[in-house]
């Protein structure tokens, strides 16, 4: 049975820096199994919540509860994957040695490396050395890294950037199969089009939350054709302008 306390929970999460709000007292959760859109234009603080979210940032306040635990417990790290926005691979090693480098730290089974390699097509780079990928390639690898071990909850920052169409599919797809099996995903995206496959989005500007709801309910509440415009709305909307 699948537990009813959530795999993220928010409360009141502040972060400064230079003395000036990144993230401004904001509040959310997470259900086990979902895929949690993060969506919003760059510099709004969509890599500063994830960084938060696996315990590598410094907060001036609120709480972050990953999987029942503070975000960065020691008995979180084989739990929680991370997928950096800027890849963490080594630059000199092959996809599997980095890969086999990465379970060995992590404590994953050595048959994970060729599992996560197929999981995100690189079936034929797997011996490749990582300088001489394609930005494509380096950011599955960067992916593959986040999969092993098969955690519960996936902080995956812009995962599918610099991806084409149909790998992008590919990958969306991988998602909701993890999904279906109990993982929980909290992926970022700047694109649109994207936020249309998660369950549930937080739209975000300006380190605040301009809306939390299913993608169909966003465009509803706002008298909207699509998540663009009702990005756009609800940005107006905050100002006080017209739409």
């Amino acid at each position: 049975m699948m537990s009813s306390v959530p795999a993220v929970e928010v409360k009141g999460l502040r972060v400064e820096r230079g003395g000036k709000p990144v993230l401004r007292d904001i509040s959310f959760e997470a259900p086990r199994g979902s895929v949690l859109g993060l969506i919003g234009p760059s510099g709004c603080g969509k890599t500063t919540l994830m960084r938060c979210l696996v315990g590598v940032q410094v907060v001036k306040g609120g709480t972050v509860t990953v999987l029942g635990e503070p975000a960065g417990s020691r008995g979180l790290r084989r739990r929680v994957g991370y997928s950096t926005q800027t890849p963490a691979v080594y630059a000199d090693l092959s996809v599997r040695e980095n890969l086999r480098y990465f379970a060995a730290v992590l404590g994953a089974p050595r048959t994970d490396v060729d599992r996560v390699v197929d999981e995100v097509g690189l079936g034929n780079n797997r011996d490749q050395v990582v300088a001489t990928l394609s930005g494509g390639q380096l950011s599955r690898a960067n992916l593959a890294v986040a999969l092993l071990g098969e955690p519960e909850l996936l902080v995956l920052d812009e995962p599918t950037v610099g991806l084409d169409p149909v790998l992008r599919e590919e990958l969306w797809e991988l998602f909701r199969e993890l999904s279906g099996n109990g993982t929980t995903l909290v992926v970022s995206s700047h694109v649109m089009d994207e936020a249309v496959r998660t369950d549930r989005l937080l739209l975000m500007r300006d380190g605040e939350f301009l809306a939390d709801g299913a993608p169909g309910e966003l465009t509803a509440r706002t008298g909207t054709e699509d998540l663009e415009a009702a990005f756009l709305h609800l940005i107006h909307q905050r100002a006080g302008s017209p739409a």
